[in-house]
C-alpha cells in the first residue's frame, strides 16, 4: 500500500520482505471415544457376549454428544465370549409313592429332579423338557362311598329385618378301609339325592326406619393453578343403603366448593417439562405440579428426549415385592399345615415361572395416572425370574392355600390407589386374598391355585390418585 492508503501492484514491494498472512494456533481438546472395561462373560459355561460401556468424551470427564465423534472409529460395545464346555445334564426319577386314595380313582407321585454329571441335583431347567420322566399316574381303588356333611347353622346376618342363617354343606367321601371313617372333600356331583340347603332366611324385629346424609370424597380440584371447583357426591340413604327423601333439606352438606391453588402455572407438570423450564439435564427428584398438588417426581433418562417419571417408595422393597412361590406339592389335593409357608413339605420346586422381586422405585404414566407394573429398571430381582409390581401367584396346590404374595406401600408418596383397582384370578383353582387398607395406600395380597396367579384387573397398569 502506498502511504496515502491506496493499493498498489505488489511489484513495487518486491524489495522488502512480506509480513506471514497465516500461522499456527492451538485449539481446546477434540471429542474421542472411551470405551470401559469389558464385563464379565453372560455365561458361566459355552457361547456368551461381554458388553462395555463406549461413550464420546472430551478431555477426561466431560461428555459429549455421541455425534461429535467419529461414527466410523467407534469402539465395539459388544463381543462374544466363549466360556468352558457345559456339563451334561439328566433326569432321575425316584421309585412311586403309594395311591392318593384308598378307594376310587387316584393318583400316585415320584420325585423327578434333573442331575448334572457327578449325581447332583439342579434345577429343572437345564434339562430337556421333552424328555422329562412322568412325575404323576392314576390309579384305581376299590369304588368309593359319598355323603352329604353339614355344619352348623350361623346366627342371623343381621339384628333386625331380614336375613340368612348360613351353614357348611359339603360332598364328603367315606373311606371304610379303616377302623373309622375319614372324610374329605368332593365334587357335589357325586353324592346321592338332593344337596341340603346352605342357606336359610331368618327375620328377628322389624327395623326403625331412619335416612341420613351421606357424602363422598372430594374430587380433585377442576384446574391445576389459580380458582377452581371441587366436588362431591351427597345422598339422603336409609340405614339400610335405600335412597330416601327423609333427610332435612336444610342440614343437606354442600356438594360444590371453590379451591386454589397460588402455585406458579409455570411449574412442570412432567419431567419433559423439567427439561424445558429449568434445562436439568441430570437425573433425579424434582418437584412437579399433578392433580393441582405438588409431588416428588424422580426423572430418569434426562439426557434423551423423552424423559420417564418414576415414584420413589418411602418404604422400599421391604414392602414393595412380588413373588410366584416356586414349590409345588406332590398331592395337588391337600393343604398342609393350614396354609403356612413350609418348604419341608412333600413337594418339588421346579415351577420355571417362580421368582421374587422387590421395588425401589415404580414408573407411573402422569397421563393416564398409572402405575405401569411390567417396568424393572428400579426392581431387583434377588431369586428365579422377574415379577411384576402388584402380581403373585404359585402352582403349590388345587386346594385353597395359596403361597405366591405381594405387597404395596405408597405412604408417604403423595398417592394412593384407586378405589376401583381390582385384581384378576386367574389359572386351575385360582385363588386370592388380598387386603387393602381404608386410604388406598396399603395392599397385601396372597394368590395362588394349581398353577393360579393374579394380576391388576386393568391388564396395562394400576390407576392412582392424588391424596
Amino acid at each position: 500500500m502506498a502511504k496515502d492508503g491506496s493499493h498498489l501492484e505488489s511489484d513495487y514491494c518486491k524489495h522488502l520482505a512480506k509480513p506471514h498472512g497465516h500461522r499456527k494456533c492451538r485449539g481446546g481438546r477434540c471429542p474421542k471415544w472411551k470405551a470401559g472395561a469389558w464385563s464379565q462373560c453372560s455365561v458361566s459355561c459355552g457361547r456368551g457376549v461381554q458388553q462395555r460401556h463406549v461413550g464420546c468424551q472430551i478431555g477426561t470427564h466431560k461428555i459429549a454428544r455421541e455425534t461429535e465423534c467419529n461414527p466410523y472409529t467407534r469402539p465395539e460395545s459388544e463381543r462374544d465370549c466363549q466360556g468352558p464346555r457345559c456339563p451334561l445334564y439328566t433326569w432321575r426319577a425316584e421309585e412311586w409313592q403309594e395311591c392318593t386314595k384308598t378307594c376310587g380313582e387316584g393318583s400316585r407321585y415320584r420325585k423327578v429332579v434333573c442331575v448334572d454329571d457327578n449325581k447332583n441335583e439342579v434345577h429343572g431347567t437345564r434339562c430337556d423338557m421333552s424328555k422329562r420322566p412322568a412325575d404323576r399316574e392314576s390309579c384305581s381303588l376299590q369304588p368309593c362311598e359319598y355323603v352329604w356333611i353339614t355344619g352348623e347353622w350361623s346366627e342371623c346376618s343381621v339384628t333386625c329385618g331380614k336375613g340368612y342363617k348360613q351353614r357348611l354343606v359339603s360332598c364328603s367321601e367315606i373311606y371304610t378301609g379303616k377302623e373309622n371313617y375319614e372324610y374329605s372333600y368332593q365334587t357335589t356331583i357325586n353324592c346321592p339325592g338332593t344337596q341340603p340347603p346352605s342357606v336359610h332366611p331368618c327375620y328377628l324385629r322389624e327395623c326403625p326406619v331412619s335416612a341420613t346424609w351421606r357424602v363422598g370424597n372430594w374430587g380433585s380440584c377442576s384446574v391445576s393453578c389459580g380458582v377452581g371447583v371441587m366436588q362431591r357426591s351427597v345422598q339422603c340413604l336409609t340405614n339400610e343403603d335405600q335412597p330416601s327423601h327423609l333427610c332435612h333439606t336444610d342440614l343437606k352438606p354442600e356438594e360444590r366448593k371453590t379451591c386454589r391453588h397460588i402455585y406458579n402455572c409455570e411449574l412442570p407438570q412432567n419431567c419433559k417439562e423439567v427439561k424445558r423450564l429449568k434445562g436439568a439435564s441430570e437425573d433425579g427428584e424434582y418437584f412437579l405440579m399433578i392433580g393441582g398438588k405438588l409431588l416428588k417426581i424422580f426423572c430418569a433418562g434426562m439426557h434423551s428426549d423423552h424423559p420417564k417419571e418414576y415414584v420413589t417408595l418411602v418404604h422400599g422393597d421391604s414392602e414393595n415385592f412380588s413373588e410366584v412361590y416356586g414349590h409345588r406339592l406332590h398331592n395337588p389335593t391337600e393343604c398342609p399345615y393350614n396354609g403356612s409357608r413350609r418348604d419341608d413339605c412333600q413337594c418339588r420346586k421346579d415351577y420355571t415361572a417362580a421368582g421374587f422381586s422387590s421395588f425401589q422405585k415404580i414408573r407411573i404414566d402422569l397421563t393416564s395416572m398409572q402405575i405401569i407394573t411390567t417396568d424393572l429398571q428400579f426392581a431387583r430381582t434377588s431369586e428365579g425370574h422377574p415379577v411384576p409390581f402388584a402380581t403373585a401367584g404359585d402352582c403349590y396346590s388345587a386346594a385353597k392355600c395359596p403361597q405366591g404374595r405381594f405387597s404395596i406401600n405408597l405412604y408417604g408418596t403423595g398417592l394412593s390407589l384407586t378405589e376401583s383397582a381390582r385384581w384378576v384370578s386367574q389359572g386351575n383353582y385360582a385363588v386370592s386374598d388380598i387386603k387393602k387398607s381404608p386410604d388406598g395406600t396399603r395392599v397385601i395380597g396372597k394368590c395362588g391355585g394349581y398353577c393360579g396367579k393374579c394380576t391388576p384387573s386393568s391388564g396395562t397398569g394400576l390407576e392412582v390418585r392424588v391424596l
